[in-house]
């Protein structure tokens, strides 16, 4: 077998999950023990029985993964080998002559099926009220451990690396320039692809640059007002986002429990709920179809371990004593009223050609899941300044 050929082949691909898989979810949820409720059984503490009983109740009864499935079937799907990792991907072309081609990164605890509710207007614009001059052709990977790019091959899936492979990914499909538009761990590698900045990059729109005080105090004498209130959701963050540490730590023994429990998979997918402040706009059924995702692909032990390929990469390049490097391919930024608050002045110090930045005052962490429109809107406006001033 010529294996050069093999390695570089695009197959297509379907999601069919077994009946006998979704009989045995059936029956697991039908045995669910909960744990023991905490004092108030609220958000407080973590994530509360209460909601986990409507929830299970959703998902044995009224949530219809069949018909889930066949939306997701509605678009195309494939399944490459990149840098020996088998990665699947969706990809839709525009029915509009010279689209602009856009991967779109996807969000932890999430996958492709972040972008579901985008695709369409991205892609034919004209057909939801748009332009012709604002298409694009869509490519919507699961990055090595999410979703339906499960087993992970080997160790050492960073987010620099799996740019890389989306560039490949990119050029496999035959486009010579593209940007890129991410989210959560999506703009971290959406990052990522603008500090390799690839020949024919355009650039990258993000939900979230990851910029922190470097300790400098002539940075916070730059603070306008507003960046404050950001100041104090990274403080929140922190204090409720337990999992990063252990995803960063431990993944395999966090894995266990989540592998072997779709309610426990469930849970710990508390991200979806703002971790239940109440901000949230995630539908319940669009987090079922996410952790079902997940569930089915078994993807729990990948999507942890790239927290730990991250946190060794980030060790031995601080022990290095090496600088954290600047971005300088063009960059928008949407910033979200219930997100992580970028902050400008932060994220200039590492991002030296911010472009485009806008900010607003409804959606969240899962902007794409909850306002889309408003998604899909920024990204045609941020990729439309970049044609003007090309």
């Amino acid at each position: 077998m010529d294996t050069t050929t093999a390695s570089t082949e695009i197959r297509p691909f379907r999601v069919e999950v077994a009946q006998a898989q979704l009989d045995d979810l059936q029956e697991r949820l039908a045995r669910t023990r909960l744990p023991q409720p905490a004092p108030v059984d609220d958000w407080d503490a973590g994530t509360p029985n209460a909601y986990l009983r409507e929830a299970i109740d959703r998902w044995r009864t009224g949530y219809d993964w069949r018909a889930v499935e066949a939306r997701i079937n509605a678009v195309p799907h494939f399944v490459t080998e990149l840098d020996g990792q088998p990665v699947h991907f969706i990809h839709v072309r525009s029915p509009h002559p010279g689209a602009t081609p856009l991967l779109l990164a996807h969000t932890y605890p999430g996958s492709s099926v972040d972008y579901l509710d985008v695709i369409g207007p991205l892609t034919d614009p004209v057909a939801f009220g748009g332009s012709a001059d604002d298409a694009f052709d869509v490519v919507i990977p699961d990055a090595p451990g999410f979703g339906f790019s499960n087993p992970v091959a080997e160790s050492g899936w960073t987010t620099a690396r799996v740019a890389r492979a989306y560039d490949e990914l990119m050029r496999r499909l035959g486009y010579t320039e593209y940007g890129i538009h991410g989210s959560d761990n999506g703009a971290l590698v959406a990052r990522e692809l603008g500090l390799l900045n690839p020949e024919g990059f355009l650039g990258l729109h993000v939900l979230q640059l990851f910029s922190f005080p470097s300790g400098d105090p002539a940075e916070f004498e730059r603070l306008e007002p507003a960046d404050y209130a950001g100041l104090e959701h990274m403080q929140w963050f922190q204090s409720v986002g337990g999992y990063n540490t252990m995803n960063a730590s431990r993944p395999q023994t966090v894995a266990v429990g989540l592998s072997d429990s779709p309610v426990g998979l469930l849970a710990y997918s508390e991200l979806f709920n703002s971790f239940g402040n109440g901000t949230s706009l995630v539908p319940l059924d669009a987090i079922l179809t996410e952790v079902s995702v997940n569930w089915f692909a078994n993807a729990a032990a990948g999507m942890s371990r790239a927290y730990l390929d991250n946190a060794r990469a980030a060790a031995a390049a601080e022990a290095a004593g090496e600088q954290p490097p600047v971005n300088a391919a063009p960059t928008g930024v949407a910033v979200f009223a219930d997100d992580f608050q970028t902050i400008k002045v932060f994220a200039e110090r590492d991002n030296s050609n911010i472009v485009h930045w806008s900010r607003f005052e409804r959606g969240g962490h899962y902007a794409a899941l909850e306002v889309p429109e408003l998604v899909v809107g920024d990204i045609r406006a941020f990729f439309a300044g970049l044609r003007s001033e090309g």
